[in-house]
């Protein structure tokens, strides 16, 4: 969806001139698409549009095409994060509000529009919100909509991978990974027979460890009823590399 006419622009907007515009300007044009179905092939078809899937410049070029979007976002006041496609609003509401500010609203209406004007697609079912505070410091009036769609806000949303929910306790991001861990376990177990010791360590550093690992500095200082089910999850992995049994003492058997 990133249009070749507007890229070239903002492209120039952040300083690329003369021939280094021209190389990437080559690099885009005079590419086509066909489709293959069974044995029939489509003519081909020129693209105005789009950045090469798989090339080291393409994730670069499409940052760029979308600088202008968080700059638009903190120009109301509220803070931004961009991540490839997904893009997230901050705003601070303090005291005890009855409804959403007319500044997120305004900051939305302004978003859509840009969006229209880049001839990219806005995807309001997509777009959750998350409401971090007390209970009794909610919305009492309904949040803007967007593109035509009412927000509402949800119990928990995911980014990057985590799950957030409104009182930021992480126990619906440890209950789902300890969920997936311990399935990854039970079929490793059944792998285990046929498998040597450093690749049934792969299988589990691959499968359970790695989503232990990820963004686990969001659980320091969590309460210990939580970190406990995280460790759970590591017992078990450790006592079935190791082959140890529950009645083995796990210190000696994590350190192994």
């Amino acid at each position: 969806m990133v249009d070749h006419e507007l890229l070239d622009h903002r492209l120039a907007d952040v300083g690329i001139q003369g021939t280094v515009l021209q190389w990437l300007y080559s690099f885009l044009s005079g590419r086509g698409q066909r489709v293959a179905l069974g044995g029939e092939l489509s003519s081909r078809h020129s693209l105005v549009c789009g950045v090469p899937q798989g090339a080291i410049l393409s994730p670069m070029l499409f940052n760029i095409f979308m600088r202008p979007l968080a700059q638009l976002v903190r120009s109301f006041g509220l803070g931004c994060h961009q991540y490839a496609d997904d893009t997230q609003l901050y705003l601070l509401m303090d005291g005890h509000p009855d409804s959403a500010p007319d500044t997120l609203t305004r900051c939305l209406e302004a978003v859509a529009g840009w969006l229209r004007g880049s001839r990219l697609k806005l995807n309001p079912s997509k777009t959750e919100v998350l409401w971090l505070g007390w209970d009794d410091m909610g919305l009492g009036g309904q949040l803007p909509s967007l593109a035509g769609a009412q927000l509402v806000p949800a119990p928990s949303v995911k980014s990057l991978g985590v799950i957030f929910d409104t009182s930021l306790s992480m126990e619906a991001q440890i209950a789902a990974i300890t969920k997936v861990a311990f399935f990854h376990l039970r079929q490793a177990k059944q792998l285990a027979p046929y498998l040597s010791h450093p690749d049934l360590a792969t299988v589990i550093h691959a499968t359970v460890t790695s989503r232990l690992d990820y963004c686990n500095s969001l659980y320091v200082g969590l309460p210990l009823r939580l970190t406990q089910k995280l460790q759970r999850v590591q017992n078990a992995a450790a006592r079935l590399l190791t082959g140890s049994s529950l009645r083995d003492h796990i210190h000696p058997v994590l350190y192994q």
